[in-house]
């Protein structure tokens, strides 16, 4: 006889913490008793599954291989067993970075300073612990033999937020760009596979010292794939001129936010061009104190992901802030002591 038992616990807490439901399916097999021992077993009975969301709860469930996970709303949190852990979205952003394309060594390219210089991090610098092996920098991934435009030129975070709460993120982590602007997997070729909701999510691509960039609108993530292409004009992002328009007409992300904080500024309180100098006249190495020294390494005032933070003298960082500062088109008056803000909002 075949029979499936649903055991729901509601656990009530004080009058003003959230409830929790927690659910949990059993599906089992008892043999009849006539001298044959009962056996209860894990099985898997079909696949499929549904996704349903109401302002308060969010439930996702499958029939499929025997699994455990937990989805979460703001006042209710549902767990789940008999859920298949092989619900899979692919999605194939590009982005180009300002900073990795002045001065192209070849055009259509980002220049790839930080690589051929071995600077690049094995771990990923935006915190979620993510690790790769060298070897994926380089000529287009783990065989080392790609086209020269797979070439690592940096980490980025990508994010999916909530299409009905753009505070809201669902799932970020550590992805890999390419010379070509295209953000992939931790192996460095493929495109990125993640265990999410296949639904409407804004896209948000972060870089550590350039400011982000998130889609207009809700895009359609599903488990054949999607692609949102941010270096082109035909792409609505969110907020007025979130982007750069490079020489040839390409989109990039503003480059100068060397502390992170979400603006560029080059003149007033806390500007990003003092921050380079402070770094620059503080090198340990920089042993004259001179403010024209070339501080070396993977550093946040390096704003041209060239290797190394200027701050006075040819080619310096300082400059690339403060013609972003003076020309960005909402800069009507041309004032040095603008403040070029992120279009992205504030995620929790």
């Amino acid at each position: 006889m075949n029979f499936s038992k649903i055991n729901i616990e509601l656990k009530k807490h004080n009058k003003n913490r959230l409830s929790k439901i927690v659910l949990t399916i059993y599906s089992c097999l008892l043999l009849p008793l006539s001298g044959i021992g009962q056996t209860i077993e894990k099985f898997s009975i079909d696949t499929g599954g549904a996704s349903v969301t109401t302002p308060t709860i969010n439930l996702v469930y499958t029939i499929g291989e025997v699994n455990i996970a937990e989805r979460s709303s703001a006042t209710i949190q549902i767990s789940e067993g008999f859920l298949s852990c092989f619900i899979k979205i692919k999605i194939n952003p590009k982005v180009f970075l300002q900073g990795a394309s002045l001065n192209p060594e070849t055009t259509g390219l980002m220049n790839d300073d930080l690589r051929a210089l071995g600077l690049l991090p094995t771990t990923s610098p935006f915190g979620d612990g993510k690790t790769v092996n060298a070897s994926v920098f380089n000529l287009g991934g783990t065989s080392s033999l790609g086209a020269f435009k797979d070439d690592i030129v940096d980490w980025i975070w990508l994010e999916f937020r909530d299409e009905t709460d753009v505070s809201n993120i669902i799932k970020g982590t550590s992805v890999l760009l390419q010379r070509d602007g295209d953000v992939v997997a931790l192996d460095g070729v493929s495109d990125i596979s993640l265990g999410i909701v296949p639904k409407n999510y804004y896209i948000v691509l972060q870089h550590r010292n350039h400011l982000g960039v998130m889609s207009a609108n809700p895009v359609a993530v599903t488990e054949t794939g999607s692609a949102i292409n941010f270096i082109s004009n035909t792409t609505a992002t969110f907020g007025s001129n979130a982007q750069i328009a490079l020489a040839n007409g390409d989109l990039a992300l503003w480059a100068g936010d060397t502390n992170a904080n979400g603006q560029i500024r080059f003149s007033g309180s806390d500007n990003d061009a003092n921050i380079i100098k402070d770094a620059v006249l503080n090198d340990p190495s920089n042993g004259f104190n001179s403010a024209t020294y070339t501080s070396v390494g993977y550093l946040l005032i390096d704003v041209d992901l060239s290797g190394g933070g200027r701050f006075s003298g040819s080619d310096n960082d300082s400059n690339v802030i403060k013609d972003n500062v003076i020309q960005h088109p909402n800069n009507g008056f041309n004032s040095p002591t603008f403040t070029i803000s992120t279009t992205v909002p504030v995620g929790n």
